[in-house]
């Protein structure tokens, strides 16, 4: 049987060293605002406000459901999760009509739901809306 070669001092301490950097990492994705809501999109349909909040052409992100909620030339309107579909992070800024993921950087248009700038690779999970006594409902049902 071949002798097993013993990790020499250097090897232990690069592994050592490296270890609280990778950790660091983690709970920079981790810490507050950055994810800590992202799986709370709406499971039932939710109130989201006025439907005038919506011009024609723009965009409200509704960041304590976790939607955006945007409104298209025709005045027709669409629904997504701002739950980055990279890490899971919740997309917190609304530019225009781009969604601005904190964590890596992720760019969505929020009125198809589109990845408009990587890391992200697919689209953002569209959700029903709708339009009821002037108000936007959102959510599965809506």
């Amino acid at each position: 049987m071949p002798a097993r070669a013993s990790a020499s001092r250097r090897t232990v301490l690069r592994g050592a060293a490296a270890a609280p950097v990778a950790g660091f990492g983690l709970a920079a994705c981790a810490g507050p605002g950055y994810g800590d809501d992202a799986s709370a999109t709406p499971t039932a349909p939710v109130d989201l406000g006025a439907e005038s909040e919506v011009a024609k052409g723009g965009a409200k992100l509704f960041r304590d459901h976790n939607v955006v909620v945007s409104r298209d030339g025709s005045g027709a309107l669409k629904a997504y999760s701002t739950v980055c579909t990279h890490a899971g992070c919740a997309i917190n800024k609304l530019q225009g009509t781009t969604l601005i993921c904190p964590c890596h950087g992720s760019q969505f248009d929020a009125v198809t739901g589109k990845v408009v700038q990587s890391p992200a690779t697919e689209p953002l999970n569209e959700l029903p809306v709708k339009a009821a006594n002037g108000r936007i409902v959102a959510g599965p049902g809506a």
